[in-house]
């Protein structure tokens, strides 16, 4: 287990999404050019849980995909270091994606990212969202690094 943690304020200075957008508050267990941990509490005044849905709230699964690939972008950021200033990591594929279990408010996510290979600028990742450390969704994605 990594004793590296990287806070939510590099975690903003290492990504531009910006609140209500920002989706990861911490990064634990981070093992360069390898795999981490992001670290997301979901609470109930998320703006997303008034029309989603209002009487029985439920996060999004598309943001818990986009949750993971923040993480991932943060692993990214962070293990090319100076070489990623003034870059952006965009999504290029998303597969094998599962929805297992509702999260809602109270939950943590604790989105696992693993590398998987890099080649050039293309970046691709297995990613898994746990809550209470069972599975609550997966896929397998890629992504670009580009000039932003």
């Amino acid at each position: 287990m990594s004793e590296e943690v990287i806070n939510i304020n590099q975690i903003i200075d290492m990504i531009p999404h910006r609140y209500p957008f920002l989706l990861v508050d911490r990064i634990i267990d981070v093992f360069k050019d390898q795999s981490c941990i992001g670290i997301k509490n979901v609470t109930v005044n998320e703006p997303f849980f008034s029309g989603h849905f209002p009487n029985h709230p439920v996060m999004p699964g598309v943001l818990i995909i986009e949750a993971l690939a923040q993480t991932s972008a943060v692993l990214v950021v962070h293990t090319l270091g100076e070489d990623a200033k003034g870059k952006l990591v965009y999504f290029m594929t998303i597969d094998n994606v599962k929805f297992r279990k509702p999260v809602i408010p109270g939950d943590q996510l604790k989105l696992h990212v693993v590398k998987e290979k890099s080649r050039g600028n293309v970046w691709k990742f297995e990613g898994k969202a746990l809550v209470d450390d069972k599975v609550v969704a997966e896929a397998t994605f890629s992504a670009m690094i580009l000039d932003g």
